[in-house]
This record gives structure tokens, C-alpha cells and sequence, in this order.
């Protein structure tokens, strides 16, 4: 199917179908492949609108760059993006190179949350099967020639969804990497308003810090305090959006940041504005649909 998309040649569609009064769990925003050679392409993920969506692109040939949040990575031929907007990433191409690639860009709770899932789980780059790829490209393809009508659309959408989900979570590796983790992270998500040192989490699973490290960054998809960070913001955009009597400062010690000041510079950072803008401009509206 990856090759039937090749053939039929660089295309984009943008998905914009009737919906009616319902909103659909997955529904499909773009689709298409492209060849970009030693030229202007750059994609800013806190400057895209405050609808919440994902790219889900895969690069057949050439390379491209990603930086997400504060970690650089350059994708090659195999390695699939997983992005989420908005969110404090960029990818681009480099001068005097070139990048080929298929993607599908989507929206809707339920993708939301599978994609959401499958980042803290696996990261932003991603090395899935070949079939899973092909799988992919055939819903991009489908995309590209046109859905009928807004439930087709959505089904492909959900469909894409559910093969990385497979991909992703379906091996037995995986599930045996997972049930070890397992106790670390219900530990973090208990404690998250005290101190997680690694070493405080290695001795949960009886691991010496250095192997306790890296095996969590293979189970997670990065590094176990990158990880504590992420929960303990996301704990922190649900107080903001659902606990608006809080003060700021009481969020911050809930979510285990002693200093306030600190709190609102690593929040800007990911999220494009401080806590306080967050709630005054009704931000959470979107980002904390993603939460």
C-alpha cells in the first residue's frame, strides 16, 4: 500500500466534512505524501491554533528534524513522528536536504487520548513494523481520494488510530516491560505533590539506578524524572481547569514544584503560556481536553 500512495503521486487533502450535531471520537483533518527538497518547511507546534490535534508522519526516504520540548532528533528513512498540537515542539528540514514522508493529521477524544497514550509511552519517534506502515499509508491513501461522507472519514481516522495502538502495544516484550514498570508508576502518580528521587524509584523494582534508567526509558520512552515532570504537569492542567478556586501557588505544591516561580517557567515552556494565562485566557478549554 506504501507504494500504491508513492504512485499516486504528491498529493495533500484537507478533511472538512459535515459533522452534524454529534462530535466524533476520531475524525481526520489532513492526509497526503510529499517530497520536500532544499527548501523553506517548518512547523512550530505552539504557533498552529489552540485546537488540539496530532501529526502522525512517516518518513519513507531523506531525513527531517524534530526537537521536542528540549530533545533534538533527526528522521530517517523508518522512523514515524508523533506530535501533538498544541505542544512545545518544532520540526523542519534542514537547508540542502530532503524529506519524504506520508502523514495524517487527526483530532477527536478518542484519538487524542490513544496518541496521547502512545507518547508517554514510546516518545515522539517511532519504529513501527512494516505492515503497520503499510497499514498506515493505505488510510492516508483513502484519505487522499476522498471519504464520502464524515462517518467514513472518521472510521479510517479510528482505524489509523488502532494500528499504532497494535503496533505499539501489542508485543509480548512490551507487555513484560510494562507490568515491571508498572509499580514506579502508580508510585509516581501517589506521590506526585512529594520529592521522586531515581534512586527512591529504582528501589521499588530492585534496581540499581543506572540499570533501573535505562530500562525505564526503554518501557516509558524517556528518562524516569522527564517522566515525573510530565505527569506532575499534567496533574497540573487538570487543577487549573478544574479547580479554578486554587491559587497558582498551591497548584505548584500539589504538583511537587516547592517553587512557584519555577512552576510557571517550566509550564510556559511546554505549553506556550504561564498557569495564570492559562486559566485568565481559557486556554485549558482546548489544552486540557488533551489532559
Amino acid at each position: 500500500m506504501l507504494q500504491d500512495l508513492i504512485a499516486n503521486g504528491q498529493s495533500m487533502r484537507t478533511v472538512s466534512l459535515p459533522r452534524g450535531r454529534q462530535r466524533l471520537h476520531a475524525m481526520p483533518t489532513s492526509a497526503g505524501y510529499e517530497v520536500r527538497e532544499n527548501e523553506t518547511y517548518d512547523w512550530d507546534g505552539r504557533r498552529r491554533g489552540q485546537t488540539p490535534f496530532t501529526v502522525l508522519q512517516h518518513t519513507i526516504s531523506g531525513s527531517g528534524r524534530l526537537r521536542y520540548q528540549n530533545r533534538n532528533y533527526r528522521l530517517q528513512g523508518g522512523d514515524t513522528l508523533l506530535v501533538l498540537v498544541p505542544h512545545n515542539h518544532r520540526y523542519w528540514l534542514e537547508k540542502g536536504e530532503r524529506w519524504e514522508y506520508f502523514w495524517i493529521s487527526m483530532n477527536g477524544e478518542e484519538t487524542l487520548r490513544i496518541h496521547k497514550l502512545v507518547l508517554s509511552t514510546a516518545g515522539p519517534v517511532l519504529k513501527l513494523q512494516p505492515s503497520t506502515i503499510d497499514h498506515l499509508a493505505d488510510c492516508s491513501l483513502r484519505l487522499v481520494r476522498g471519504a464520502t461522507s464524515a462517518g467514513a472519514a472518521s472510521a479510517i481516522a479510528y482505524e489509523a488510530a488502532m494500528a499504532l495502538y497494535d503496533d505499539v502495544f501489542g508485543s509480548p516484550a512490551f507487555a513484560a516491560e510494562l507490568s515491571l514498570m508498572q509499580p514506579v508508576i502508580d508510585h509516581i502518580n501517589a506521590n506526585l505533590e512529594k520529592p521522586l528521587p531515581v534512586s527512591e524509584l529504582a528501589g521499588i523494582v530492585g534496581l540499581s539506578r543506572a540499570h533501573f534508567s535505562r530500562s525505564f526509558a526503554e518501557s516509558e520512552g524517556m528518562p524516569p524524572a522527564e517522566f515525573v515532570l510530565q505527569q506532575r504537569l499534567q496533574r497540573a492542567v487538570k487543577l487549573l481547569t478544574k479547580a479554578d478556586f486554587l491559587p497558582v501557588k498551591e497548584v505548584a505544591i500539589m504538583c511537587g514544584f516547592e517553587d512557584a516561580n519555577y512552576f510557571s517557567k517550566v509550564f510556559r515552556r511546554v505549553y506556550g503560556t504561564n498557569p495564570t494565562e492559562f486559566r485568565t485566557t481559557g486556554m485549558y478549554a482546548s489544552i486540557g481536553k488533551l489532559k
